[in-house]
């Protein structure tokens, strides 16, 4: 859907391209897309592209021509850096290079073997920013200050919470821009707004996967104040398919689907307004979704949504869950002129007393 000019709406202020890598014998050794979302721009402090959907043989000179070919048409374009390996989308999938936790990975992460870093690396991307995976095993008990807290929140005057209910899709999604938009837009400085649409168009392509229960908002006095959006991890049964979405796959899927084969879930995004932010609105989300997991006992692990090494805050959050760190991806940057000085993503944010271990 990425680069389905219909289906992605970021065709609407952007655009993207592809190529392919082959050797002496015709053979693809690599693959590499390269896109611009002019939304972005005004964030930008150098006027930033990507790449991304980037695959390789372990071989440099391969590699290297294929990042070659993304600057070179980014460059065209009038931009002057490229961030990668991204996706010519939202953040929540295919986003970062691995780095630590080489296992498989839950629906919308990356995979990639150990030496695409080196691939990136070496022909001068620099780390950007670090995106933290943690995991929680639902079989240990969260802390028990953890639930003291969310007890308290549930009820005092004014909370409530309420999970995704499909007949109300307007409503919700209003809510979730709204959210997100409040949230975002103090933690980065290159920050886009969410747009309606970006996300009426992940929530088509998520249904199919969809549980509503696993997907929360939170409210004051009415007004929405923070959200989180779970997943049940759907590489579960496409492992099953052998990379084939055709009709008799597709009833293979439910099938799967109806025997509780995915046995993870996965937060793919999350927002607190910064006025509710360390009120403990967090712990009562997570109460509800425990609530939701007795309820349905074949889930038995969560993987928390990837946090930037530039939000020390929702690393404590998710530290004070009880969950353990599992994976590191790097998002890399390089700047055209070689000459130019690089500065880190949100620097200054990082605090290094909050990062987890291989950081």
């Amino acid at each position: 859907m990425a680069f389905h000019r219909q289906g992605n709406p970021f065709f609407r202020h952007g655009d993207t391209t592809r190529w392919i890598a082959l050797d002496e014998k015709d053979r693809t050794v690599g693959r590499i897309a390269a896109f611009y979302d002019q939304a972005r721009d005004a964030g930008d402090q150098v006027k930033t592209g990507g790449c991304g959907f980037f695959e390789s043989i372990d071989d440099q000179m391969a590699a290297h021509l294929l990042f070659d070919a993304a600057r070179d048409w980014l460059r065209e374009k009038g931009y002057d850096a490229m961030i990668g390996p991204v996706n010519f989308g939202t953040n929540d999938t295919n986003w970062g290079c691995l780095v630590h936790g080489f296992v498989p990975q839950g629906v919308g992460m990356t995979y990639n073997l150990p030496y695409y870093r080196n691939l990136f690396e070496s022909y001068g991307f620099r780390l950007y920013y670090r995106q933290f995976s943690f995991h929680m095993d639902l079989d240990k008990p969260f802390p028990e200050r953890f639930w003291k807290i969310a007890e308290w929140i549930r009820q005092r005057e004014g909370y409530t919470f309420k999970h995704f209910d499909p007949a109300q899709t307007e409503r919700f999604v209003e809510d979730t821009v709204t959210i997100y938009n409040q949230a975002w837009k103090p933690l980065k400085e290159d920050f886009s707004p969410m747009e309606p649409a970006s996300l009426y168009d992940e929530l088509k392509k998520i249904r199919p996967i969809m549980d509503p229960e696993l997907i929360w908002f939170a409210y004051f006095k009415h007004e929405p104040i923070a959200f989180f959006l779970f997943l049940p991890d759907a590489n579960q049964i496409f492992r099953h398919l052998n990379g084939k979405l055709h009709l008799i796959n597709k009833m293979r899927f439910l099938y799967y689907k109806k025997l509780n084969c995915m046995t993870r879930i996965r937060g793919m995004v999350a927002g607190v307004v910064p006025k509710f932010q360390n009120s403990g609105v967090e712990s009562g989300i997570f109460w509800q979704l425990k609530q939701v997991m007795e309820r349905k006992p074949h889930y038995k692990q969560f993987e928390l949504s990837w946090v930037g090494d530039f939000n020390p805050k929702m690393i404590s959050l998710y530290m004070a869950t009880g969950a353990y760190h599992a994976k590191t991806h790097h998002t890399y940057k390089y700047l055209f002129d070689r000459d130019r000085p690089f500065k880190r993503y949100m620097e200054e944010a990082v605090d290094p007393r909050k990062l987890p271990d291989h950081a």
